[in-house]
């Protein structure tokens, strides 16, 4: 009798453990660098990945007729061509940290979704703040 109910609880903790931990790597999100990815080129072409550095300084160019952004991202040791259709968050900035969403094509990342790391400081506008005071902290947050 008593080996039943050892039985049935270790059934429940292994199914538990399970739900848990195995549901769990599903939920990470993991990038490549662009070392990582010089490493190993022909591993994560033409193949859905995420890319993670800094919009090196110099590099940003937006084509506003065609909504597409070109910049550089890099690790400090390697760098990308990334090139991303639709309007930038308006967050991005040269030097900032970005994961970018896409395909690595031809030796040039082709992003479908760009993610800005944004500061993590928040500051409340003040009871009777005009909205013109709040926009200028927003922009001094940037």
């Amino acid at each position: 009798m008593r080996a039943k109910y050892l039985i049935g609880l270790g059934v429940i903790l292994g199914a538990l453990a399970y739900l848990i931990f195995g549901g769990l790597g599903q939920n990470l999100v993991y990038f490549l660098t662009p070392s990582e990815y010089l490493q190993d080129q022909g591993r994560y072409q033409n193949r859905p990945v995420r890319l993670g550095g800094l919009v090196k300084q110099g590099t940003v160019h937006y084509d506003k007729d065609k909504l597409e952004l070109r910049f550089v991202l890099t690790d400090g040791v390697a760098e990308v061509p990334v090139v991303h259709k639709g309007t930038p968050p308006g967050m991005f900035k040269e030097g900032q940290g970005v994961v970018v969403e896409g395909r690595f094509q031809e030796g040039v990342f082709r992003g479908t979704n760009l993610l800005v790391k944004h500061s993590e400081t928040y500051q409340a506008p003040k009871e009777g703040w005009t909205p013109e005071e709040v926009r200028k902290l927003i922009e001094e947050a940037k």
